[in-house]
């Protein structure tokens, strides 16, 4: 007798009310604690140029890494929804005075008029949220697609390829999830607990 394995989207709606169901105070601790682990990891002290996101949903928080990178005289950037290419991600610098507007999802972003931009194959490290993940890596994102459209060129030969890490709470995580074809694989997770790396 086999078990269920519950589809993608009842995956998504569980694990984005687990959490949702976390304190403010959950929060904060697990943002601290994924920052530490972040900064500890090889593939930030390498990076030059790291896009992080503005959490929203319950997604875990990476924003008090700005103030490090910065420090660490790295460029920060956040995605910003393609003026054009509406499935697609820009992203945008992120310094301390930058003017932020709203995009259509209630989300903040830097506004287009004021910050300087760079593609996404220009990155060295993309931190990504997640909705949930297996320790092998598998990932399940919001299901807008944005990400796995944006970096779809990923493995082209001679083409520059970020890195590209999850971050989610390790509450998220999943003994097995179904994957899609189009699903833009990870170079590794990073939670609250620790650092998976995956390839």
């Amino acid at each position: 007798m086999t078990s269920h394995q519950p589809t993608r989207q009842q995956l998504r709606r569980e694990l984005r009310s687990r959490r949702r169901a976390l304190s403010p105070q959950q929060q904060r601790r697990a943002s601290r604690r994924l920052c530490r682990n972040l900064l500890a990891s090889r593939e930030l002290r390498d990076a030059r140029s790291i896009a992080l996101y503005w959490p929203n949903d319950g997604e875990i928080d990476p924003r008090p890494l700005q103030s490090a990178v910065q420090r660490m005289n790295k460029g920060c950037y956040l995605p910003v929804l393609h003026p054009v290419l509406g499935n697609r991600l820009w992203f945008m610098r992120l310094d301390r005075d930058t003017p932020m507007v709203r995009n259509r999802f209630g989300i903040p972003e830097p506004s287009l008029r004021r910050a300087a931009s760079r593609p996404a194959w220009a990155l060295d490290v993309v931190l990504m949220p997640l909705v949930g993940f297996t320790a092998e890596g598998d990932r399940l994102g919001m299901g807008g697609g944005f990400y796995d459209r944006t970096f779809a060129f990923l493995g082209q030969p001679g083409q520059h390829s970020p890195r590209l890490i999850g971050l989610a709470h390790d509450s998220q995580r999943v003994a097995a999830m179904p994957t899609a074809s189009w699903d833009v694989p990870m170079n590794a997770i990073v939670t609250d607990q620790g650092y998976y790396p995956v390839r």
